[in-house]
């Protein structure tokens, strides 16, 4: 196993719409998801997209711990989640609802930023096995999954932000969180 190099904001990987994988077992995929997880735990992170680690394949890694996964509305679909492996993902809203919510990235260290996401969803996609994965998340799990999935359509999370005056260097929280985000979970240095 490796730790990968992660791409950072302005390199063109992160730009592009990722390849499908044609073959979920295939013995390159199986190292490239080892490498990444490893990878995704040596960095801290609750997530990673294939492109983050130069490889433009759809293919994301992502946990739920235990004490993120009661961010947000809660409900069944916050349960803490193992580790996971999407090859191939979609992701369809369960609601119009939108929650505003900190999130980070390991392509974009160092900041933070507020970002609407929907708060309940439905996901699928395969397995390294080459079974299907279908399941609805909420709170954190729906956030992280979003987040990741946007890697793969070459979205990064400041994109999606409604208003850049919360984007902000995870260092200068100490001064306190924006009063527009007064009573929102302040956000983790574990990056999303």
């Amino acid at each position: 196993m490796a730790i990968l190099k992660i791409a950072r904001m302005g390199h063109p990987v992160l730009r592009q719409t990722a390849t499908p994988v044609e073959d979920p077992a295939a013995p390159r995929i199986r190292a490239l998801i080892r490498n990444m997880v490893e990878t995704m735990h040596d960095a801290n992170g609750a997530g990673l997209a294939a492109p983050q680690v130069h490889v433009p394949l759809r293919v994301v890694v992502f946990h739920v711990p235990e004490d993120r996964a009661d961010e947000g509305d809660g409900g069944e679909g916050a349960a803490a989640q193992p580790l996971t492996v999407l090859i191939n993902p979609e992701i369809e809203p369960l609601t119009a609802d939108t929650e505003l919510g900190w999130e980070g990235c390991l392509s974009v260290p160092g900041l933070v930023g507020a970002v609407p996401r929907f708060t309940k969803i439905r996901y699928g996609g395969f397995a390294p096995d080459g079974s299907r994965i279908e399941r609805e998340a909420e709170g954190f799990h729906a956030r992280v999954v979003q987040h990741e999935c946007d890697h793969l359509d070459g979205i990064l999370y400041p994109q999606r932000m409604t208003d850049l005056s919360l984007l902000l260097f995870q260092e200068e929280l100490r001064h306190g969180v924006p009063e527009a985000m007064q009573g929102a979970e302040e956000p983790e240095a574990e990056a999303v």
